[in-house]
C-alpha cells in the first residue's frame, strides 16, 4: 500500500574530506570554509566549489539560504496518575540462528543527503546507516529490487526468507550472506511470516503454506484481494485481506491438509493492514482507521477502538499494553480497564506518518521500541519514557521488520534494501 514519501536519506561522511567522486577529487576554491548548503543537507551542486568536511546536523531543521534553525519538540499527552515504572521488558519471540558479520557500504550520494538525490530511487550510493551508538550493520542483502513485504528467520536454521511485492522470495544464508534460493511466484506477495516448519505467504485470493522441512505447499483459500497480514495464535492462522475480511484456518498434523478453514470475521470495512496477538485476544488494524479486538476462543469482536483518525499500519503487544500506529502521525497505548474496557493511556506524537512497529530489548534488557516512518527513518524509543535514542536511516521506507537473535533485527524497505542490524553492547566505564 503506497504511502506519500518524503525523501529523506543519511549517510556519515569520510572525517575531514572533501567531495568526492571515483577517479576525481574536488577540492574548494575558498579553501577552509564549508559549504552552507552541504550544513543544511541541500547542496545539489556536482562539483561543489566549497569543503563538504563537515557532518551535517542530524534531526528535523528548516533551512533558508544555508541558514539552519531547530524546530521545537512536540507536546506529549500523557496519564500522569499512572505508573509506568510496572511495566516489563519486551517479549521475545527470536529463533535460533546467526549472521556472520560483514563490513557495510559507507557510500552517500554526493549530490544529496538529505535532499533528493538526481537519480531519484535508481541512485545506487544510498545505504542504510544509523545515527547514534545503540545499533550497527552486520550486513547488507542485494538483489530485491521492488518493495520488502515481509521478512523471517526460519525456525531452526541458519536461513533469512524475504518476500518482496514483485513477487519473489528470497532465501538467504546468514553464514556467507548470499542468496541461496529464489522462487518467483509470480504475483504480489503483500506479507509473509514464519511459524515453526512452515512458511506463510500471503498473495491476492490465496495464502501459500510451504513447510521447510517436507518441502511440501498448499493453497489455503478463502480471502477475497490481496492478503497485507498474517499471524498466528491459538493454532489458529489468521489472515487479513483487501475486503476487510480476516480468514482463520485451524492447523492440525492430523488432517490432510493440514489447515482447515475455521471462521471467517467481518467487521472492517476497509482492507486489513496489521495483526496482532496477545494473552487477550487478536488484534486487527485497518486502512478503515479502527483497531479490533477478539476473542482467540470464540472468534467474536469483543471492542472497536476509534481513537486514530487514518489507517492504522502496526500493532504490538507489549506486556499488558497493546501499541498502535497509525498514518495520522500517532503511536497510542492502550490499557485494559477493570471493567474490560481498553483506554489509550499514553499517547505519543510522531512527525511523520508511523508504518510498523517491532519491540526489541537492549543489551541491558531494558525494552526499546522500533517505529518506522514515511520519511524513511526508523526511531528508536525507551520505554516506558519515550525518549527517543537513536535514528536508522535507510534508502526507502521501512515496512517490513523481523527479530532475530543475540540482538539481531533485520529491516526491508521500500527500495528493496534488506539490512542485517545487530544491538550494540553498552560502553563501560
Amino acid at each position: 500500500m503506497a504511502t506519500e514519501t518524503a525523501r529523506t536519506t543519511f549517510n556519515r561522511r569520510p572525517e575531514r574530506f572533501v567531495y568526492t567522486r571515483p577517479g576525481r577529487v574536488y577540492t574548494s576554491r575558498k579553501k577552509g570554509i564549508v559549504c552552507s548548503f552541504w550544513l543544511a543537507g541541500r547542496c545539489t551542486r556536482n562539483p561543489c566549489n566549497f569543503v563538504h568536511g563537515e557532518l551535517p546536523p542530524h534531526g528535523p531543521h528548516s533551512s533558508v539560504h544555508g541558514r539552519t534553525k531547530q524546530q521545537p519538540d512536540r507536546p506529549r499527552k500523557i496519564n500522569t496518575n499512572y505508573d509506568y515504572s510496572k511495566t516489563s521488558s519486551l517479549p521475545s519471540t527470536a529463533p535460533t540462528g546467526s549472521c556472520s558479520e560483514q563490513k557495510a557500504p559507507n557510500r552517500v550520494c554526493g549530490n544529496s543527503v538529505y535532499g533528493e538525490s538526481a537519480k531519484g530511487d535508481r541512485c545506487q550510493d544510498l545505504r542504510s546507516c544509523s545515527y547514534g551508538d545503540g545499533f550497527s550493520i552486520l550486513a547488507k542483502l542485494e538483489g530485491h529490487k521492488r518493495p520488502i513485504s515481509g521478512i523471517a528467520l526460519l525456525a531452526e536454521s541458519d536461513k533469512l526468507c524475504s518476500g518482496s511485492i514483485d513477487g519473489i522470495v528470497k532465501v538467504w544464508d546468514c553464514s556467507t550472506g548470499q542468496c541461496v534460493k529464489l522462487v518467483n511466484l509470480g504475483s504480489e506477495i503483500g506479507s509473509l511470516i514464519s511459524e515453526g516448519p512452515w512458511v506463510f505467504l500471503g498473495l491476492p485470493n490465496v495464502v501459500k503454506a510451504c513447510n521447510i522441512q517436507t518441502c511440501v505447499d498448499y493453497s489455503l483459500e478463502g480471502p477475497v484481494g490481496q492478503v497485507h497480514a498474517m499471524v498466528v495464535g491459538n493454532d489458529v492462522l489468521f489472515a487479513g485481506s483487501q475486503d476487510g475480511t480476516i480468514t482463520a484456518w485451524k492447523g492440525s498434523s492430523a488432517t490432510d491438509p493440514p489447515f482447515q478453514i475455521s471462521a471467517s470475521l467481518q467487521g472492517h470495512t476497509s482492507a486489513v493492514t496489521c495483526l496482532t496477538v496477545g494473552v487477550k485476544g487478536l488484534y486487527s488494524g485497518s486502512l478503515d482507521g479502527t483497531i479490533k479486538a477478539w476473542d482467540l476462543i470464540t472468534l467474536q469482536c469483543t471492542h472497536t477502538l476509534h481513537r486514530h483518525n487514518a489507517a492504522v499500519m502496526s500493532l504490538l503487544c507489549w506486556d499488558q499494553f497493546l501499541l498502535s500506529c497509525s498514518l495520522d502521525q500517532k503511536i497510542h497505548v492502550w490499557f485494559a480497564t477493570e471493567d474490560g474496557n481498553l483506554e489509550v493511556t499514553y499517547t505519543h506524537d510522531v512527525e511523520h506518518g508511523a508504518l510498523a512497529l517491532c519491540g526489541v530489548s537492549d543489551a541491558e534488557g531494558k525494552p526499546i521500541l522500533l517505529c518506522s516512518c514515511d520519511d524513511k527513518i526508523v526511531r528508536c524509543y525507551e520505554l516506558p519514557s519515550f525518549m527517543e535514542k537513536d535514528k536508522i536511516f535507510s534508502g526507502g521506507e521501512v515496512q517490513a521488520i523481523d527479530l532475530g537473535p543475540e540482538g539481531l533485527f533485520f529491516t526491508g524497505d521500500t527500495s528493496g534494501g534488506l539490512t542485517v542490524w545487530k544491538l550494540n553492547e553498552p560502553m563501560k566505564s
